[in-house]
This record gives structure tokens, sequence and C-alpha cells, in this order.
């Protein structure tokens, strides 16, 4: 529900509906205090109500994922060519490090040898690492972009870079648990799954060029089932999670 802000959710029904999902009470409050820390989440507090809302760094990342996650082709490449990044991280800074690594992975890069890592196609690395602007001092880095001379074809990068077989498992997995799936009981709940497992394809799928995938290549289907999945959830579960707000003492800005 990225097109929507419920405004501050209470941390009993966040924690409850994440319990539906078999996250324990103690990891759900654990990640609600490390995602305040990192400025993702706000927390308010309205009597003996906690609940948590967006911070200004939970804003940025989510302006920057809403794009693909609703996006038509999420996973074709924006452009041609393919994007190369080397960066180096002092070794004090080993978080920042994994940050800037996770933030690349998402953004479709993977590691081509030591220190260089590449993406299909024009990658706004400003705009990528936006959300780590303070997490990037001390961090060297570079960004390039970069053409196939005819006859040096970049399918040995691709296989390289990338493992082909996982993707698809994952592609693989992500029809196997939707795409049979109509219509829901629990439409907070199946929305919230659905959710975090596409977020999970995205971040595994870099968006290559067709011509180094097979013909029979998931990823079509994939894109397919989640947005019919999408509009089959969206609106009961929408409802849902306002009637969950509606019993809490923190409005809700629906």
């Amino acid at each position: 529900m990225l097109d929507a802000d419920v405004g501050p959710v209470p941390s009993a029904v966040l924690i409850g509906l994440l319990a539906e999902l078999g996250v324990g009470d103690a990891a759900t409050r654990a990640t609600l205090a490390r995602m305040s820390r990192r400025d993702l989440l706000a927390k308010v507090r309205t009597g003996r109500e906690v609940a948590y809302g967006l911070a200004p760094g939970g804003e940025s990342v989510l302006r920057e994922a809403r794009g693909r996650v609703l996006a038509d082709e999420p996973f074709a490449p924006v452009g041609t060519g393919w994007t190369l990044v080397t960066f180096s991280v002092p070794e004090s800074q080993r978080d920042a490090r994994h940050r800037v690594r996770a933030t690349l992975t998402w953004s479709g890069f993977g590691l081509l040898r030591d220190g260089l890592w590449i993406a299909p196609g024009e990658v706004d690395v400003a705009s990528a690492l936006r959300p780590l602007d303070g997490d990037l001092a001390g961090v060297e880095l570079s960004a390039f972009r970069a053409y196939e001379i005819e006859g040096f074809s970049a399918t040995r990068a691709v296989r390289s870079a990338w493992r082909l077989d996982e993707i698809r498992a994952h592609h693989v997995e992500f029809l196997g648990t939707w795409a049979d799936v109509e219509a829901s009981a629990h439409p907070l709940r199946d929305m919230t799954a659905l959710g975090a497992d596409w977020l999970a394809l995205l971040r595994a799928d870099p968006r290559l060029p067709a011509e180094h995938l097979s013909a029979d290549w998931p990823s079509g289907r994939s894109a397919a089932t989640f947005r019919r999945l999408r509009e089959v959830f969206v609106g009961a579960a929408r409802a849902d999670l306002a009637e969950l707000m509606g019993r809490s003492n923190v409005p809700s800005t629906t």
C-alpha cells in the first residue's frame, strides 16, 4: 500500500499483524527500535499508546522504492548499456560498507570482480545513494557508464556477476506461493506477505536485458501475478487496517 499514507500505526497493530506472519513480538519490537534509530520510523506517543510513522529517512526510502515496486515493467532495465560503480570504505566503517552494498544490490548491481560492481541500464546512482547521505562520510565512490564493444559480448560478465539459476529460483518460489491464489480471507495479512515477498524478489532480480535470459524466463509471470493480487487485496487490506486503527487512540490520516 505504498500509495497510501495511513499515518502512525500503533505498535500493537504492527506486532499483531507480524505475529500472524510468524514474527515474534521481541523480533518486531527490536526491528521497530532499530528502524527508529536509523531515522526510518518516528515514534509517536499518545497517552499510553505508542505508534510508529514514517520519519524523513523512511519517506525518502519509500519514494525511491515506490517507482519500482509499482512499475509496469519492474524487471526491465532502464536505458541501455551498463552502469559501473567502484567504492572503498575504511575498515572502521563496516556498517556503512554493508549498507552501500545492500543499496547497490537493490539497485540491480552485481559484483563483477573485487571492488567493481555492474548493473544493467542507466542507474541513477546519486538518487539510489541519497538515503545513505549520512553514512557516506569517508566513503570513496566512483560511477561510470559503459557500453559493449561489437564483438565482445557481455554474456560472460553477466554470468560472473549474477547467478541466473538462483534468480530464476526466486521467481519460481514467488509463483509457487502466489500464482494460484484467487482471494483472501485475511487481506491485510496476505497483502503484507505479498509485499514482503515482492520486495525480496525485486531485490533478487537485477533487471537484466532479455538477450541474456532464456525465452521462458519467468519474470513476466511474476509481475502479472503481483499486479493481479495487489488489485485483489489492496482495498480490503486498507479497510482492515482502518478498522484496526479505529480501535486505537492514535488517529489515522486516511
